[in-house]
């Protein structure tokens, strides 16, 4: 965990400056929605406080609802936007498929300006997470003998996130996480749709190694260029796939009229 051992803003208290660097450890993704906050020593430790001002702190985080405590169990960080079922706008994105493409679209915004980030501004440690998911992504599709399409969506979308998660811009990154079961529905519905067709997954193998090797090389116009194509060629090959179904609807329709 970095080091938030900062001064104090003129007229703050120790405790307000205590739940500050909390907040903004969490909004850089250090602490994420669900994760189990490290123990009171710890904290203590690294921000360099009392653990009266910490436990002060940590009330005014579980007065903003930013952090959840249960006697016992420690305190984990809150889920901070919406997920899931939570939303009726959820429902009605998930309820209406022709959404998915309008969601590439979307993806494409964020995603791409998320990859010429995190080519500019990552870490070495982000590499290193990018290489790591790349790499569990990769393997697992390249050694199981029979491919789980919902193992292999949630391995893509890891990889995809962990690009996002190096542009440290905390807005775009839980904006991105708010979206998870719909971006899992789009990254479900390329790997169900083309990853069993081989044309198709040369392709999206060969697009996901050139946007690891950008970022991590630190080309951002060459990372934000991949992510682009990626998601625009994934979108025409389901628009694709949408349109031939809807012909071969068609033609069986008018056969039914001659029967």
């Amino acid at each position: 965990m970095p080091s938030a051992n900062q001064a104090l803003s003129p007229g703050q208290r120790m405790p307000e400056h205590v739940a500050t660097r909390l907040e903004r450890l969490i909004l850089d993704g250090v602490f994420r929605p669900g994760q189990l906050l490290p123990s009171e020593r710890r904290l203590c430790e690294r921000l360099g406080v009392s653990r009266a001002s910490l436990r002060e702190g940590l009330r005014i985080l579980r007065s903003k609802g930013i952090i959840d405590t249960r006697q016992g169990h420690g305190s984990t960080v809150a889920t901070l936007l919406p997920v899931g079922n939570q939303s009726p706008l959820m429902h009605l994105f998930k309820d209406h498929p022709r959404t998915l493409f309008d969601l590439l679209e979307v993806r494409a915004l964020l995603e791409g300006e998320s990859a010429w980030l995190a080519a500019s501004r990552g870490t070495s440690a982000d590499r290193v997470l990018i290489t790591r998911r790349y790499r569990e992504m990769t393997d697992y599709a390249q050694s199981a003998e029979e491919i789980d399409v919902e193992r292999l969506a949630r391995l893509d979308h890891a990889f995809h996130l962990a690009v996002s998660q190096a542009s440290h811009n905390p807005v775009l990154v839980h904006t991105l996480q708010s979206l998870t079961d719909l971006l899992l529905s789009s990254v479900f519905a390329s790997v169900k749709h083309l990853y069993h067709l081989p044309a198709p997954r040369a392709m999206i193998n060969h697009q996901h190694q050139q946007l690891h090797d950008a970022v991590v090389r630190g080309e951002a116009e060459q990372a934000k260029r991949v992510a682009l194509e990626h998601l625009s060629s994934i979108s025409q090959l389901l628009r694709d796939i949408d349109d031939e179904n809807e012909r071969l609807e068609r033609s069986s329709m008018r056969l039914e009229e001659w029967r």
